[in-house]
This record gives structure tokens, sequence and C-alpha cells, in this order.
């Protein structure tokens, strides 16, 4: 755990990682998304100024929507600034827009955006979209338990290279 009052750093070329999406759903399938952004948004995500903790994505008139994530206003641009929560286009070929239709109709899928990044030559920020379903409390449980047995079993075989 990152010590108190200093921020946890996403993996090598992440922007911002969910980290919270694999504890609390089933990720099933992961699509790569392009995103709309303004010029101020871009550049407060080279700082690495986003969270996504609570962001979810919905489709709506055939449209893929990303809301709730936060990107933090860039600060040499005062007044020029863009709304840090508003919602934002993701960018995806209508055969991927019509299965995800299909997909979230079906009882408890959910699409969650699980990290952003910039690809194609680092020019371009996408972010990855997973289709999830929530999990229960004892999902969750065996989750915590799977990763307990699995730091122990770490712990046991650095001690015995000692």
């Amino acid at each position: 755990m990152a010590a108190k009052g200093r921020r946890r750093k996403a993996a090598a070329g992440d922007v911002a990682t969910n980290r919270q999406a694999s504890y609390r759903f089933n990720l099933l399938e992961r699509y790569e998304c392009g995103i709309v952004l303004t010029g101020t948004e871009v550049k407060s995500l080279r700082e690495g100024k986003a969270q996504l903790k609570d962001s979810y994505a919905v489709v709506r008139d055939g449209e893929v929507w990303l809301l709730g994530l936060y990107i933090a206003p860039y600060g040499p641009a005062s007044r020029e600034n863009h709304e840090p929560e508003r919602p934002r286009k993701l960018l995806l070929h209508r055969d991927e827009i019509e299965r995800l239709v299909g997909k979230t109709k079906e009882r408890g899928l959910t699409l969650v955006p699980t990290r952003i990044y910039f690809g194609g030559g680092r020019s371009r920020a996408k972010v990855e979209l997973a289709l999830a379903r929530g999990k229960d409390l004892y999902d969750k449980r065996e989750t915590i338990r799977k990763r307990e047995m699995a730091r122990d079993v770490q712990r046991e075989l650095r001690e015995v290279r000692r």
C-alpha cells in the first residue's frame, strides 16, 4: 500500500487505471476505444490527472458515452478550461456498438472503463472498456482469499530462497 498522502502510480504507459473494477466486477470482454477530448483535457491527461474510480459507460442513440470520468482542470489554461466531469464520447466501430447494445440488455451487464492510456504512437488517448457483471459479496470475499493465498505462497518462496 502506498504511504499516506502519496499517490499510487499507474502501470507503465497508463494515464489512469481503475483498480477497483476487477474487485467489484467480473470482467468478461475488453474493448479499445478512442475518446473525444478537448485540448486542455489532453494536456491534463499527459500530466496524469485523471480518475476512473466511479466512471461507467452507456450506449445512447447508437453512441457510447463515458460518464463520471474526472479529468482535472489544466492549470495554465485558466479561462479556457474544460468541465472536469462532462460526458465524453467514445469511438467504436458500428458493429462493436451493436454488439455492446445486445450484451448490455442482458441482466446485470455493464460497461466499465479499466484504464486510460496513450496508444497509436503515444498520440491518441485510448480507453480500455470492459463488459462486466457485478460481483456478489461472497465473490468479493473469494477474490480477497485468493489474493491472500498468493501473497502467502510468495512469502514462503522468498523465505525458502534465503
